[in-house]
């Protein structure tokens, strides 16, 4: 054999050993973490089984979902209750909803009335309230009569039924709206920063986003329609860091904020500083140290010195998410490389962003998930996608629910 061909033995030799170790690795990430207890569906009826599809929960309710905290929503004949690992009923199948478990409360609802319970089944929000929000940092929204206010774990009322359009707590602070004026407030219902703002974003990297109306206009744009709205950045003492000259901003992310003057968008670090030109008809915040930008009717990207290091080809594009972005060229959707090469080739007709080392994609009317190599780890032939968690993927096949893991293990019988 001369040296030719010993060479391209070697090559094929070693593609096919790098293939072998790319598939036991995917297999061993998606095992890795898989659950100890998998809704299981036989027929109409649900229960739970193990990985090896042996039953461990009886197949006896009408539906369930996933375990949370370690408790898990089942149903039967319209009404909610909670188990637990061993299949009792913690909580009694009384309600007309069960939720997961965050932060160590479900919500739950009852004749239109919504609360949270703890795992011993407390009701420690009574169910009174219109509408509630999960808890972020402790606290939770509650909407009752066409207000909004905040409570916390223990019940008690952090603010009165005031508000008009409030936002989860993000670093502290909560901003909130009476009639047209926004401000924000602190875990104790304290108004630290005066509703007098015509907008308020969330804080985000010790600076906030709000709008305020421009008393010496010199131009007619507006913002909502309302005119002449300029934005500034304020921390968290209400102190305007970045004066007021934007028509619209952005959050900080990774440093940069992505704001508009007229129509052209650019880049401004901290202290207000213009680090990448306004030349854009649009951009957005950096993600993994790229922020995608769109000039003359193509997206690309740029990266933190203003370099464009993805050309503008595309007719659309999303952020980077464990490495890959996606593209929109023609119709059709693939996956780009932050070198801006086309590891998975444009050709589905919807994607979303990559998590946990899967994306959801779409073709001819029917989903599935590939991996960073663009293998079809879960197969294109499902019509719609539910739950989607870390582990396990509510998918529809033959108009019926039911679960499949993320190494594509489907867990029914029909």
């Amino acid at each position: 054999m001369n040296k030719k061909n010993s060479l391209i033995v070697l090559l094929i030799i070693l593609s096919l050993c790098l293939f072998d170790i790319h598939n036991v690795l995917s297999q061993s990430d998606t095992s890795s973490k898989f659950p100890e207890l998998i809704p299981y569906r036989k027929g109409d009826k649900w229960g739970y089984c193990n990985q090896k599809k042996e039953i461990i929960i009886e197949i006896k309710y009408d539906d369930v979902k996933p375990f949370s905290e370690g408790l898990a929503g089942v149903g039967l004949n319209r009404k909610w209750g909670l188990i637990d690992k061993k299949g009792k009923e913690i909580i009694s199948l009384k309600y007309d909803y069960a939720g997961y478990f965050y932060e160590g409360l479900a919500e739950v609802r009852l004749n239109e009335k919504f609360g949270f319970i703890d795992k011993k089944g407390n009701e420690v929000i009574p169910l009174k309230y219109d509408l509630v929000w999960d808890f972020h940092e402790g606290h939770a929204c509650v909407w009752l009569n066409g207000k909004y206010a905040y409570i916390n774990k223990e019940n008690k009322k952090v603010t009165n039924l005031k508000y008009d359009e409030v936002s989860d707590f993000h670093e502290g602070l909560a901003s909130v709206r009476i009639y047209v004026n926004w401000g924000f407030i602190d875990t104790n219902g304290t108004e630290v920063i005066p509703l007098k703002f015509e907008h308020a974003n969330s804080f985000n990297e010790d600076l906030a986003v709000v709008g305020i109306i421009d008393e010496t206009p010199n131009d007619t744009l507006d913002y909502n329609n309302i005119p002449n709205v300029k934005f500034v950045y304020i921390n968290k003492k209400g102190k305007i860091i970045i004066p007021y000259k934007y028509h619209e901003a952005d959050d900080f992310h990774e440093g940069l904020a992505a704001v508009r003057i007229y129509n052209n968008w650019g880049f401004i670090d901290k202290s207000g500083k213009e680090v990448i030109p306004f030349k854009y008809n649009l951009a957005f915040g950096f993600s993994e140290g790229l922020a995608r930008v769109e000039l003359g009717g193509k997206y690309g990207f740029v990266d933190k010195s203003g370099k464009e290091v993805i050309p503008f080809k595309y007719d659309d594009a999303d952020d980077f998410y464990e490495g890959l972005a996606r593209v929109k060229l023609n119709g059709k959707w693939g996956f780009v490389d932050k070198e801006g090469n086309e590891v998975i080739p444009v050709k589905y007709d919807g994607a979303l962003y990559f998590s946990n080392g899967l994306a959801q994609v779409e073709l001819n009317g029917k989903y599935g998930f590939i991996d960073k190599y663009g293998t079809e780890i879960i197969q294109l032939k499902y019509e719609e996608i539910g739950y989607i968690g870390e582990d396990l993927i509510n998918v529809m096949f033959n108009n019926r629910w039911g679960y499949v893991s993320k190494n594509g293990t489907e867990y029914w019988e029909d």
